[in-house]
């Protein structure tokens, strides 16, 4: 107990020194001094999001780009963290500002760029901006990861109504589903039951 007592009278002391050499210095020095600390918690943010922790690693990217602006691929990061936290507008936004920028990483990193990106769309019930996003993503995405994307692109030319579209993506899916995912019977079962839907608008008579 008093040895906890004593290591936070420590820590106090501690920060109250370091706050005073902090204003003692030169300007330039602040801001060195500053910038190194930000960099530290840049690398805690980084650790975050490497764990999982999107809300944690959020609030400090987003201090971080207001201060710096950060660069393409923290900026990502953020757009992700955002997707993982619901606010899908802010997602949307972040990735849209850097997704053309990051065309040189590796493909299984972008395709999830990608579709946090299209995920946020989707969400937002904006099929027309989600769907070429999605469309990316499985172009770079693993291949046991297609039977999802594709589902999601079906229907996003369903909610569009653009049948073939729909009825190509979503065979797509089944074919996936049935390869990589054949215990997922509810959702074959459903896919089967949007292409049937698909062919009945397809098939029906034009006035």
């Amino acid at each position: 107990m008093f040895r906890d007592k004593k290591n936070l009278s420590f820590g106090r002391l501690f920060i109250t020194m370091m706050l005073m050499v902090i204003t003692m210095l030169p300007a330039k020095g602040q801001n060195a001094l500053l910038k190194k600390t930000d960099s530290h918690q840049l690398g805690i943010a980084i650790t975050y999001f490497q764990g999982g922790k999107y809300h944690e690693a959020k609030l400090i990217l987003q201090r971080l780009d207001k201060s710096y602006q950060l660069n393409p691929r923290f900026r990502a990061y953020l757009g992700v963290c955002y997707y993982y936290d619901q606010e899908y507008e802010k997602a949307t936004n972040c990735l849209d500002s850097v997704i053309l920028q990051l065309q040189a990483f590796n493909p299984q990193e972008l395709s999830f760029y990608y579709y946090a990106d299209g995920e946020s769309y989707f969400t937002l019930g904006k099929y027309a901006q989600a769907a070429p996003l999605y469309d990316q993503t499985q172009a770079r995405c693993h291949e046991d990861e297609k039977a999802k994307i594709y589902y999601r692109l079906g229907l996003c030319y369903s909610f569009l109504k653009q049948w073939y579209k729909a009825l190509d993506a979503l065979q797509s899916a089944l074919v996936y589903y049935q390869q990589d995912q054949p215990k997922e019977k509810a959702k074959i079962a459903e896919i089967r039951n949007l292409i049937f839907a698909c062919c009945s608008e397809i098939n029906q008579p034009t006035s």
